[in-house]
Formats: C-alpha cells, structure tokens, sequence
C-alpha cells in the first residue's frame, strides 16, 4: 500500500509523535520502524524523506546517521528528561 502522504512529510508527522532524548534527539529506529512497518512504507522511500525532510530544514541528521533532531518545525519534540 503506498503512502498518501509524500514520505517527508510522514516522517515529520512520525518524528513530532517520537518523545525525544539528550538534546532534541530522536533517535532513527524510531522513525524507521513505525514508517517502514506500520505504515508499509519502503527502505528508499525512508532514505528519500529523511533527505528531502532535511533540504527543506525540517530535519537535522545527524552526521553518524543515528539519530534526527526536528528542526523548522511549528511543533517541538517533546523535552528530554533528565
């Protein structure tokens, strides 16, 4: 079933949903799982929106490609507890 949404936008809607860690944090296999098994989406579908989610400056990956931090956004992720 393909996605309704482009994949970067299901991304930012995922990553919002996602309660952050250290520093905004929100580490990558928890956009991957919901988005590839949940929603049916592809691996290069998710490759596709995480780069298209951060030219638009939605999303900042990370430069080891483990976690994204939402950025550009009207909502916040929500504050890591400490």
């Amino acid at each position: 079933m393909p996605l309704l949404k482009p994949p970067a936008t299901k991304l930012v809607e995922l990553a919002k949903t996602i309660k952050a860690v250290q520093d905004g944090r929100i580490h990558i296999e928890k956009l991957n799982a919901p988005f590839l098994y949940t929603l049916k989406a592809t691996g290069s579908e998710f490759g596709a929106g995480i780069k298209h989610a951060v030219e638009k400056g939605w999303l900042e990956l990370h430069e080891s490609g483990t976690y994204v931090r939402l950025i550009g956004t009207t909502a916040k992720a929500a504050p890591a507890k400490d």
